[in-house]
């Protein structure tokens, strides 16, 4: 037996926590959950558990709340582009040399390791139409300009609700987990391409346009991709914490809905449903991302 062969046991001895772990946290849970899918479990005794066959899926097409959820997850999603240009604009600037950069980067990323509730909580004071900053700065703004109007209700209307959670949805990301790749993938952009672009004359914005955009694709490619399977994937807590989902549930997302059905309406057969075709959309929408994403980063670079 060779020494190789010897190792094996020590190999699995040291393998086996990260299995057993992913076998009790992530797969026994996706097939359980596939299983119930198929199923009318409830956690009341009103009615038997029984196999269902394909009706939770059937249902989900005539249910109206699963439609405007969706809408509203799709609402939310539209301050993506926005998000991610800001991050590219922000980590260009903090990518010269300045005096305190370092300083900047940190501020900058505060929001991203900040504990998520505490800033839906800061930013739903931020939004308070009768005592909030923002109110009280449109209120002086509208009276300096003698505009004829009131400020928004923010979180209490229907039609700037879902504004307000993306405005600071939209805060929060700039600076955070895309700047810090932006600023990775500025930083390995040879130096060479720069100084050649210089030489042939070449300004900032051509230089941009020309040299650091393109190797940014790879970058922007991913973060495209992860961004839009976390929007698929959020809205919950924003929601939970500033609105409860409301007003009129103008704020929950399909992740919410997921939530309520599991944990308020207690159908976790119809909740598992509603979660594998989240999980569905999100594969299509990545297979899209990455077949058309993908084209455009060879036909640049």
């Amino acid at each position: 037996m060779t020494r190789r062969e010897n190792n094996w046991p020590t190999a699995l001895l040291f393998l086996a926590p990260n299995f057993l772990g992913f076998l009790a946290f992530m797969l026994l849970p996706i097939v359980f959950s596939l299983v119930m899918a198929f199923t009318n479990w409830q956690m009341t005794a009103t009615a038997p558990l029984e196999f269902v066959g394909i009706d939770n899926f059937k249902d989900l097409l005539t249910d109206r709340r699963f439609w405007q959820f969706f809408g509203n997850t799709v609402y939310l999603m539209m301050g993506i582009p926005l998000s991610i240009a800001g991050s590219l604009v922000l980590a260009v600037v903090l990518s010269a040399r300045l005096r305190g950069v370092v300083l900047f980067r940190t501020m900058f990323y505060l929001p991203t390791i900040t504990s998520g509730v505490a800033l839906f909580i800061l930013w739903k004071a931020i939004y308070n139409p009768e005592f909030g900053p923002l109110n009280t700065m449109l209120g002086g703004l509208f009276d300096l300009f003698g505009i004829q109007a009131d400020p928004p209700d923010w979180l209490l209307s229907i039609a700037w609700a879902k504004p307000a959670i993306m405005i600071m949805g939209i805060w929060t990301a700039i600076g955070g987990t895309n700047m810090l790749l932006y600023l990775a993938g500025i930083s390995n952009i040879p130096p060479e391409l720069y100084e050649a672009a210089e030489i042939d004359g070449a300004g900032r914005w051509a230089m941009f346009r020309h040299v650091t955009w393109p190797q940014l694709a790879p970058t922007t490619f991913f973060i495209v991709v992860m961004s839009a399977i976390g929007g698929l994937q959020g809205g919950f807590e924003q929601a939970r914490v500033m609105t409860r989902g409301g007003p009129a549930e103008s704020t929950v997302t399909l992740g919410y809905y997921i939530y309520m059905k599991g944990f308020e309406e207690y159908q976790l057969g119809y909740a598992s449903a509603i979660a594998w075709v989240m999980f569905l959309l999100i594969f299509v929408m990545t297979l899209i991302n990455w077949k058309f994403g993908k084209s455009a980063f060879d036909m640049d670079v």
